[in-house]
Protein backbone atom coordinates (compact mmCIF):
# COMPACT_ATOMS: atom_id res chain seq x y z
CA UNK A 1 0.00 0.00 0.00
CA UNK A 2 0.69 3.84 -0.61
CA UNK A 3 3.13 5.29 1.84
CA UNK A 4 0.63 7.74 1.77
CA UNK A 5 -2.14 6.55 3.35
CA UNK A 6 -4.90 4.24 2.04
CA UNK A 7 -4.99 4.88 -2.07
CA UNK A 8 -8.51 5.47 -4.11
CA UNK A 9 -8.13 4.26 -7.71
CA UNK A 10 -9.37 5.14 -11.19
CA UNK A 11 -9.35 2.44 -13.89
CA UNK A 12 -9.74 3.78 -17.00
CA UNK A 13 -11.33 1.55 -19.15
CA UNK A 14 -12.36 -1.00 -16.06
CA UNK A 15 -15.46 -2.17 -17.97
CA UNK A 16 -13.72 -5.25 -19.67
CA UNK A 17 -10.43 -7.33 -20.19
CA UNK A 18 -7.11 -5.86 -18.41
CA UNK A 19 -9.36 -3.03 -16.74
CA UNK A 20 -11.75 -5.31 -15.52
CA UNK A 21 -9.43 -7.62 -13.85
CA UNK A 22 -7.83 -4.48 -12.60
CA UNK A 23 -10.66 -3.61 -10.68
CA UNK A 24 -11.11 -6.96 -9.48
CA UNK A 25 -8.42 -7.47 -7.82
CA UNK A 26 -8.49 -3.71 -6.07
CA UNK A 27 -12.11 -4.90 -4.59
CA UNK A 28 -11.03 -7.84 -3.55
CA UNK A 29 -8.21 -5.97 -1.29
CA UNK A 30 -11.17 -3.52 -0.30
CA UNK A 31 -9.60 -0.70 -2.54
CA UNK A 32 -11.97 1.96 -3.15
CA UNK A 33 -12.09 2.11 -7.23
CA UNK A 34 -14.11 4.06 -9.99
CA UNK A 35 -14.41 2.81 -13.37
CA UNK A 36 -14.55 4.73 -16.70
CA UNK A 37 -15.90 3.08 -19.93
CA UNK A 38 -18.39 2.94 -22.65
CA UNK A 39 -19.56 -0.70 -22.31
CA UNK A 40 -19.13 -3.24 -19.48
CA UNK A 41 -19.58 -2.48 -16.07
CA UNK A 42 -18.39 1.53 -15.13
CA UNK A 43 -19.39 4.13 -12.78
CA UNK A 44 -19.02 6.91 -15.10
CA UNK A 45 -19.41 6.77 -19.05
CA UNK A 46 -16.60 7.99 -20.91
CA UNK A 47 -14.94 7.90 -24.16
CA UNK A 48 -11.17 8.54 -24.20
CA UNK A 49 -11.90 9.61 -27.45
CA UNK A 50 -13.84 12.70 -26.73
CA UNK A 51 -11.94 15.16 -24.61
CA UNK A 52 -15.16 16.55 -23.55
CA UNK A 53 -15.58 13.37 -21.73
CA UNK A 54 -12.94 13.19 -20.55
CA UNK A 55 -12.93 16.69 -18.80
CA UNK A 56 -16.69 15.68 -17.45
CA UNK A 57 -15.58 12.50 -16.52
CA UNK A 58 -13.10 14.23 -14.42
CA UNK A 59 -15.37 16.53 -12.57
CA UNK A 60 -17.60 13.51 -11.68
CA UNK A 61 -14.85 11.83 -10.30
CA UNK A 62 -13.29 14.21 -8.12
CA UNK A 63 -17.09 15.25 -6.70
CA UNK A 64 -17.76 11.03 -6.06
CA UNK A 65 -14.27 10.54 -4.59
CA UNK A 66 -11.83 12.94 -4.59
CA UNK A 67 -8.51 13.12 -6.51
CA UNK A 68 -6.96 9.11 -7.08
CA UNK A 69 -4.02 8.22 -6.15
CA UNK A 70 -3.45 5.26 -8.25
CA UNK A 71 -4.64 5.63 -12.14
CA UNK A 72 -5.19 3.04 -14.58
CA UNK A 73 -5.14 3.86 -18.14
CA UNK A 74 -6.17 0.17 -19.82
CA UNK A 75 -8.81 2.00 -22.66
CA UNK A 76 -7.13 1.05 -26.14
CA UNK A 77 -8.72 -0.81 -29.36
CA UNK A 78 -6.96 -3.15 -31.51
CA UNK A 79 -6.15 -2.87 -35.23
CA UNK A 80 -4.34 -5.18 -37.77
CA UNK A 81 -3.74 -4.72 -41.46
CA UNK A 82 -1.22 -3.43 -43.34
CA UNK A 83 0.39 -0.35 -43.80
CA UNK A 84 -0.74 -0.14 -47.80
CA UNK A 85 -3.64 -1.25 -46.80
CA UNK A 86 -4.81 1.19 -44.26
CA UNK A 87 -6.57 4.46 -44.50
CA UNK A 88 -6.32 7.65 -42.98
CA UNK A 89 -9.51 7.33 -40.78
CA UNK A 90 -8.15 3.71 -39.64
CA UNK A 91 -4.88 5.98 -38.28
CA UNK A 92 -7.02 8.46 -36.78
CA UNK A 93 -9.40 6.20 -35.06
CA UNK A 94 -5.94 3.65 -33.83
CA UNK A 95 -3.81 6.91 -32.66
CA UNK A 96 -6.84 8.93 -31.12
CA UNK A 97 -7.78 5.69 -28.62
CA UNK A 98 -4.51 4.73 -27.92
CA UNK A 99 -2.50 7.91 -27.83
CA UNK A 100 -4.24 10.83 -27.88
CA UNK A 101 -6.90 9.31 -25.21
CA UNK A 102 -4.79 8.10 -22.79
CA UNK A 103 -2.45 11.74 -23.08
CA UNK A 104 -5.88 13.73 -22.64
CA UNK A 105 -6.64 11.43 -19.61
CA UNK A 106 -3.05 11.74 -18.06
CA UNK A 107 -3.14 15.32 -18.46
CA UNK A 108 -6.72 15.61 -16.94
CA UNK A 109 -5.94 13.88 -14.08
CA UNK A 110 -2.29 15.29 -13.63
CA UNK A 111 -3.33 18.78 -13.64
CA UNK A 112 -5.42 18.10 -10.76
CA UNK A 113 -2.80 16.12 -8.86
CA UNK A 114 -0.91 19.77 -9.22
CA UNK A 115 -2.89 21.80 -8.26
CA UNK A 116 -3.87 19.77 -5.30
CA UNK A 117 0.13 19.38 -4.37
CA UNK A 118 -0.87 15.28 -4.27
CA UNK A 119 1.17 12.74 -5.43
CA UNK A 120 -0.30 9.55 -7.19
CA UNK A 121 1.06 7.01 -9.81
CA UNK A 122 -0.02 6.23 -13.45
CA UNK A 123 0.69 2.90 -15.41
CA UNK A 124 -0.88 3.20 -18.67
CA UNK A 125 -1.42 0.16 -20.65
CA UNK A 126 1.26 -0.13 -23.72
CA UNK A 127 2.45 -3.46 -25.66
CA UNK A 128 5.30 -5.19 -26.66
CA UNK A 129 3.87 -4.09 -30.28
CA UNK A 130 5.33 -0.45 -29.53
CA UNK A 131 8.90 -2.12 -29.90
CA UNK A 132 8.74 -5.53 -31.91
CA UNK A 133 8.16 -5.26 -35.59
CA UNK A 134 5.13 -7.39 -36.74
CA UNK A 135 4.09 -6.72 -40.93
CA UNK A 136 0.39 -6.31 -39.85
CA UNK A 137 0.37 -4.28 -37.01
CA UNK A 138 1.53 -1.44 -38.46
CA UNK A 139 -0.85 1.17 -37.06
CA UNK A 140 -1.45 -0.77 -33.62
CA UNK A 141 2.04 -0.45 -33.37
CA UNK A 142 2.68 3.12 -33.65
CA UNK A 143 -0.09 4.61 -31.45
CA UNK A 144 1.38 2.04 -28.79
CA UNK A 145 5.47 3.22 -29.13
CA UNK A 146 3.65 6.94 -29.06
CA UNK A 147 2.08 6.20 -25.64
CA UNK A 148 5.33 4.70 -24.26
CA UNK A 149 7.31 8.29 -25.07
CA UNK A 150 4.37 9.70 -23.57
CA UNK A 151 4.68 8.10 -20.05
CA UNK A 152 8.04 8.46 -20.44
CA UNK A 153 7.98 12.12 -21.24
CA UNK A 154 4.92 13.00 -18.14
CA UNK A 155 7.39 11.05 -15.84
CA UNK A 156 10.01 13.25 -16.49
CA UNK A 157 7.99 16.34 -16.38
CA UNK A 158 5.38 15.50 -13.44
CA UNK A 159 8.15 13.49 -11.01
CA UNK A 160 9.18 16.81 -9.10
CA UNK A 161 5.20 16.81 -7.78
CA UNK A 162 5.64 13.00 -6.92
CA UNK A 163 3.56 12.04 -10.12
CA UNK A 164 4.94 8.60 -10.77
CA UNK A 165 3.81 7.48 -14.96
CA UNK A 166 4.66 3.95 -15.85
CA UNK A 167 3.32 1.13 -18.34
CA UNK A 168 2.92 -2.48 -18.67
CA UNK A 169 3.15 -3.53 -22.01
CA UNK A 170 1.57 -6.94 -22.43
CA UNK A 171 2.07 -9.62 -25.45
CA UNK A 172 -0.55 -11.90 -26.38
CA UNK A 173 -3.37 -12.05 -23.66
CA UNK A 174 -6.63 -13.30 -23.57
CA UNK A 175 -8.92 -10.25 -23.59
CA UNK A 176 -11.81 -9.27 -26.18
CA UNK A 177 -9.50 -7.71 -28.43
CA UNK A 178 -8.05 -11.05 -29.32
CA UNK A 179 -11.52 -10.66 -31.40
CA UNK A 180 -11.60 -13.33 -34.44
CA UNK A 181 -8.32 -15.07 -33.21
CA UNK A 182 -9.99 -18.43 -31.54
CA UNK A 183 -9.41 -20.24 -28.86
CA UNK A 184 -7.58 -22.98 -29.93
CA UNK A 185 -5.90 -21.45 -33.32
CA UNK A 186 -3.27 -22.72 -34.89
CA UNK A 187 -1.86 -18.63 -34.29
CA UNK A 188 -2.48 -18.63 -30.43
CA UNK A 189 -1.14 -22.24 -30.22
CA UNK A 190 2.26 -20.93 -32.12
CA UNK A 191 2.40 -17.71 -29.87
CA UNK A 192 1.90 -19.75 -26.68
CA UNK A 193 4.94 -22.15 -28.24
CA UNK A 194 7.43 -19.03 -28.39
CA UNK A 195 6.52 -17.88 -24.82
CA UNK A 196 9.41 -18.35 -22.87
CA UNK A 197 6.35 -19.25 -20.39
CA UNK A 198 4.25 -21.88 -22.25
CA UNK A 199 1.28 -20.19 -22.71
CA UNK A 200 -1.15 -16.90 -23.25
CA UNK A 201 -1.04 -14.09 -20.86
CA UNK A 202 -4.54 -13.38 -18.53
CA UNK A 203 -5.82 -10.60 -18.12
CA UNK A 204 -5.21 -11.09 -14.31
CA UNK A 205 -1.35 -11.83 -15.25
CA UNK A 206 -1.50 -8.11 -16.34
CA UNK A 207 -3.65 -7.08 -13.41
CA UNK A 208 -1.19 -7.95 -10.75
CA UNK A 209 1.90 -5.97 -12.98
CA UNK A 210 -0.23 -3.11 -12.90
CA UNK A 211 -0.97 -2.95 -9.18
CA UNK A 212 3.07 -3.90 -8.01
CA UNK A 213 3.69 -0.54 -10.86
CA UNK A 214 1.63 1.48 -8.31
CA UNK A 215 3.37 0.45 -5.52
CA UNK A 216 6.81 0.90 -6.16
CA UNK A 217 7.42 4.10 -5.27
CA UNK A 218 10.86 4.60 -6.49
CA UNK A 219 10.47 3.27 -10.23
CA UNK A 220 9.16 5.95 -12.67
CA UNK A 221 9.12 6.59 -16.52
CA UNK A 222 9.56 3.03 -16.95
CA UNK A 223 7.30 0.80 -19.46
CA UNK A 224 7.62 -3.32 -17.88
CA UNK A 225 7.58 -5.77 -20.91
CA UNK A 226 5.03 -8.15 -19.02
CA UNK A 227 4.97 -11.42 -21.93
CA UNK A 228 5.63 -14.56 -20.61
CA UNK A 229 8.80 -13.85 -22.38
CA UNK A 230 7.24 -13.40 -25.59
CA UNK A 231 9.09 -10.61 -26.62
CA UNK A 232 12.43 -13.15 -26.57
CA UNK A 233 11.68 -14.03 -29.82
CA UNK A 234 11.26 -11.58 -32.41
CA UNK A 235 9.60 -11.02 -34.96
CA UNK A 236 6.23 -12.18 -34.07
CA UNK A 237 5.09 -13.74 -37.50
CA UNK A 238 1.17 -12.80 -37.52
CA UNK A 239 0.71 -14.76 -40.82
CA UNK A 240 2.51 -17.85 -40.17
CA UNK A 241 5.60 -19.13 -41.67
CA UNK A 242 3.67 -20.44 -44.87
CA UNK A 243 2.60 -17.12 -46.32
CA UNK A 244 6.05 -15.72 -46.48
CA UNK A 245 6.87 -14.87 -50.30
CA UNK A 246 8.63 -17.50 -51.80
CA UNK A 247 12.32 -16.79 -53.27
CA UNK A 248 12.08 -16.49 -57.15
CA UNK A 249 14.08 -19.31 -58.59
CA UNK A 250 17.25 -17.85 -60.33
Amino acid sequence: MSSHGQANALVIGGGSGIGAAVVELYRERDIPVTVWDVSGAYDIHCDVGQPEEITRATDETLAQAGIPRWVTITAGIGHAGLLVDAGPDEWDRVMGINARGPWLCMRALASVMLRASQPGSMVATSSISAHLIDRAMGLYGASKAALSMIVQVAACEWGHAGIRVNAVAPGVTRTPMLGRAAEGSSWLDAVAARTALGRLGEAEDIAHSIHSLHQMEWVTGQVLDCDGGLSLHSPIDSFGAGSRRERPSR
